[in-house]
């Protein structure tokens, strides 16, 4: 059951009509194409890591940056030092 307010129904029984199809049809062939596309976007957008590349992943942004000279001098510059 979804509450609707009349404009939006009178949109999905028009466009019903126009599959000529129930609403009920209509907004179940909708909704469970645009929830297929968003569930495999999701999937494609999670990037899985194995315990040992999890460790390895979170070890890499704890480990404190080694700067190069450049870098060093670089923010020599823009301190202003």
């Amino acid at each position: 059951m979804v509450r609707l307010d009349a404009e939006s129904k009178a949109c999905l029984t028009k466009a019903a009509e126009l599959r000529r199809v129930s609403v009920s049809d209509y907004v179940r062939l909708v909704t469970l194409a645009q929830a297929r596309r968003e569930v495999e976007a999701a999937e494609e957008s999670t990037i899985v890591l194995t315990p040992e590349e999890q460790l390895a992943f979170w070890n890499a942004l704890n480990a404190p940056p080694k700067l190069t000279p450049a870098q060093r001098e670089l923010g020599r510059l823009i301190r202003g030092s």
